[in-house]
């Protein structure tokens, strides 16, 4: 189900967005009332079931989405019909920047768990960024994290033994987070991400639920020991 919104009431905090991505990422904090003098296009929030799709590799890129909640995987397929898992989505990300400069989306994403996003449009985006210093340097910020995280995700997820590997995705998923819930998903999805088989990956959760390392609190949902990981991690 489909919900709009203006960005104004986004912005602004109504129209139950206090909570809202949108102004926790600060991408649009730096709008001026007079801004919105000019902005027309609403903002649609909607729901995604897991493995429901936000866009596919290939679609023309029109709009960009920044997640309320949840998690996506942004996936890519070899040419043997192989799937990688390149980076996952969570709060606050913003995805499909590939649309600020036409081009389309270069990933298939997928939602990992129930999530929630904004969609707006590329060109509203486009056009505020002439403008407005602040918006057009937060969108370089977020450009510059989403290609830090695809470096990360190349050197410390595809390197190391699958223990290495498994205990550094771990320690990513709860990043900025205050507690040590971790949400995880398919073992098939895990070793995509990894390089490794779901086989290696499955034994390797199973290791490490039997040393304490992850205490299941609910189906899927982990409680971390953060600095035996690490030390797993930084071996």
């Amino acid at each position: 189900m489909i919900k709009t919104v203006s960005l104004r009431e986004a912005w602004a905090g109504e129209a139950n967005c206090l909570e809202c991505a949108l102004r926790v990422s600060v991408l649009f904090a730096g709008l001026r009332d007079s801004d919105f003098e000019h902005i027309h296009d609403p903002i649609d929030q909607f729901r995604l079931k897991p493995g429901a799709h936000l866009y596919l590799a290939g679609d023309g890129g029109e709009h960009l989405f920044t997640v309320r909640s949840g998690m996506l995987k942004l996936v890519q397929y070899l040419p043997d019909g192989s799937q990688r898992i390149v980076r996952i989505a969570r709060t606050t990300d913003v995805l499909g920047l590939e649309a600020l400069l036409n081009e389309r989306y270069q990933h298939d994403a997928i939602a990992l768990h129930p999530t929630e996003v904004c969609r707006y449009p590329a060109r509203l985006v486009r056009d505020l960024g002439c403008d407005n210093p602040a918006l057009y340097q937060e969108l370089m910020a977020r450009w510059q994290r989403a290609l830090t995280e695809a470096d990360a995700w190349l050197t410390e997820l595809s390197t190391g033994s699958a223990r290495q590997r498994v205990a550094r995705l771990l320690l990513r998923l709860v990043r900025d987070r205050q507690t040590s819930e971790c949400p995880l998903f398919s073992r098939e999805d895990m070793g995509s991400m990894l390089g490794v088989t779901t086989e290696t990956a499955s034994r390797t959760i199973a290791e490490f639920k039997r040393q304490g390392l992850l205490v299941e609190k609910s189906p899927n949902l982990f409680l971390l020991d953060i600095p035996n990981l690490r030390r797993i991690a930084e071996d």
